[in-house]
């Protein structure tokens, strides 16, 4: 009788167009007040035990850190990176959006945030070489939906907080998939240019994948922070989410200066000399080698069964390695050689040193204050908000699922019919797959995970596989009418009708039906990498 109302309640009210959230909220509050032998003190402590969740304080910290990365600066450098590494090849141009959407898909976490930034440039960069918008759209709203796939991911951070499995296995588990999906993207892109006769772009050789590497090296590095950190046993997820924001935060504002009281401001002036230039990029990248040396070796040396290193061997290492690196790009780009040659342009770069540190440190307080950073932090309230809300309001409902024995029932109910894991996990796909073209995947996983989390484990599903397979649901979700997110996104940056990218992405669904069949069935790609690192998941039933 309560399971049933419950879910009457709830889907009653979103039928009515009632927020998410409040539908879930207020269908907990009714069922315990009039209903159920719960008091209704368990409603006040429920919302107050999911505030000081732990783990769903990583959440504010990686919106904010894919808010201050979701700068066009950021994107124009990924996309460039990426047309350099495989633009070369046949439909090279749609192959390297769909890899750019990998790599800003592991600084954001985000699938709408992905579409916004690398597609804003990236379809307009495919129709001027020959693309239709229709193609390039469609490739844009599919591979943004790696965004919540290829860690770290806030969905992966919401499903872990529903089902307490391990934010770490779950980041792991979405790097195999993550890459088989965007692979398997790549290959249709290609069968459909080599029968499309697409255009592919000149080949420039591995220097200008250095050169654009470099260039992008400082948004990819906060990869290395996350999942360094993470891995190397330095932070837990929710201090790297915190790290990572003020990470994005100084690179956005003082070395990209895309955002901020810098903003357009070079660090190089076209009236400093060759010799100034020369002598500033060798230092540039002596600091910067020292910079990724020492983070590299903390990580290293501090994490549990780590080398024995302290701070000043490390620094004593990475100084000269940093000297090294700095005398042998001065002789290789230098006017001169010998000794007197290198001093002379380091001599040159310093004051363009000066000039920059300078600026940054006048610039030190505004950049806090900036319009910028205010718009930033307050588009980043404004999300954290929204999704706290509904997390929140999930978890008092999977409270009220709990203590009314719902997925007990549920789980004597399908045993009882003979379901075995093969077939369950067709019923949790079909599921997740209609529920995802009405739902936010937040909420709908919200929902969803404390219903089917017991029967998976009672049929021997392995938690953070079930994870992988409700988050690529999720995935298609964002991309099937009507409420299809990446639809709307994507509608909005092209302004094409809903209709037109409904058709445009339908191609590349397909795509990611495989790919579900693919996760579902073959449970090592979601499981061999994270139980390698970390060990199985251990869940008390």
């Amino acid at each position: 009788m309560e399971t049933t109302l419950l879910f009457i309640l709830v889907l009653s009210l979103l039928f009515l167009g009632v927020p998410v959230a409040i539908s879930l909220g207020l269908s907990s509050v009714i069922l315990i007040a009039f209903f159920s032998t719960d008091s209704m003190s368990s409603v006040a402590l429920q919302l107050f035990t999911a505030s000081q969740n732990y783990t769903l304080l990583a959440i504010p910290f990686f919106i904010l850190a894919s808010a201050f990365m979701s700068t066009g600066g950021v994107a124009r450098r990924l996309i460039n990176f990426a047309i350099a590494t495989v633009g070369h090849f046949r439909g090279g141009l749609a192959m390297a959006s769909v890899l750019a959407c990998m790599l800003f898909a592991a600084l954001s976490g985000s699938s709408p945030a992905t579409v916004v930034a690398i597609g804003t440039i990236a379809i307009a960069g495919m129709q001027k070489v020959g693309y239709s918008k229709d193609f390039a759209a469609g490739i844009i709203a599919n591979a943004g939906t790696l965004g919540i796939l290829i860690p770290p991911s806030i969905v992966m951070v919401v499903y872990s907080a529903a089902t307490d499995v391990s934010v770490g296995r779950m980041f792991l588990a979405g790097v195999i998939p993550g890459a088989v999906a965007g692979l398997m993207l790549m290959i249709a892109i290609y069968v459909m240019a080599r029968i499309k006769n697409l255009p592919a772009e000149p080949w420039h050789g591995f220097g200008n994948i250095i050169h654009h590497g470099k260039d992008a090296g400082w948004g990819l590095f906060l990869i290395v922070i996350i999942l360094g950190g993470i891995y190397g046993g330095v932070f837990t997820p929710t201090e790297a989410a915190a790290v990572a924001a003020v990470y994005a935060f100084f690179v956005a504002i003082f070395v990209y200066r895309d955002m901020g009281p810098m903003k357009g401001i070079p660090w190089v002036l076209p009236t400093d000399s060759r010799k100034a230039r020369v002598g500033f990029s060798g230092l540039v990248y002596g600091v910067a080698f020292f910079f990724v040396w020492m983070i590299l070796s903390f990580f290293a040396t501090d994490a549990p069964g780590g080398a024995s290193m302290s701070f000043a061997e490390r620094a004593t290492v990475g100084g000269i390695i940093s000297l090294i690196l700095v005398i042998a790009y001065t002789l290789w780009r230098g006017e001169r050689t010998g000794v007197m040659g290198v001093i002379g342009h380091l001599g040159a770069g310093l004051p363009v040193w000066g000039r920059n540190l300078a600026l940054s440190f006048r610039n030190v307080g505004r950049a806090f204050f900036n319009e910028d950073t205010r718009k930033v932090m307050v588009e980043a309230s404004r999300t954290t908000v929204m999704l706290m809300f509904i997390i929140v309001n999930a978890l008092l409902f999977a409270h009220v699922l709990t203590a009314e024995r719902i997925p007990q029932a549920i789980t004597d109910l399908m045993l009882g019919a003979g379901f075995d894991w093969f077939t369950f996990l067709i019923a949790v796909n079909i599921l997740l797959l209609i529920g995802g073209q009405f739902m936010e995947p937040s909420g709908l996983l919200l929902i969803v995970a404390p219903v089917v989390f017991p029967i998976a484990m009672e049929l021997g599903v392995d938690p953070v596989h079930l994870g992988i397979i409700m988050v690529v649901n999720m995935e298609i979700g964002m991309i099937t009418p009507p409420i299809g997110l990446n639809l709307f996104v994507t509608s909005g940056i092209t302004g094409m009708s809903l209709v037109q990218v409904v058709k445009a992405a339908l191609p590349f669904v397909g795509v990611l039906f495989l790919f579900l069949i693919l996760v579902t069935y073959v449970p090592a790609l979601s499981t061999f990498l994270p139980y390698s690192l970390m060990g199985p998941e251990i869940v008390t039933r």
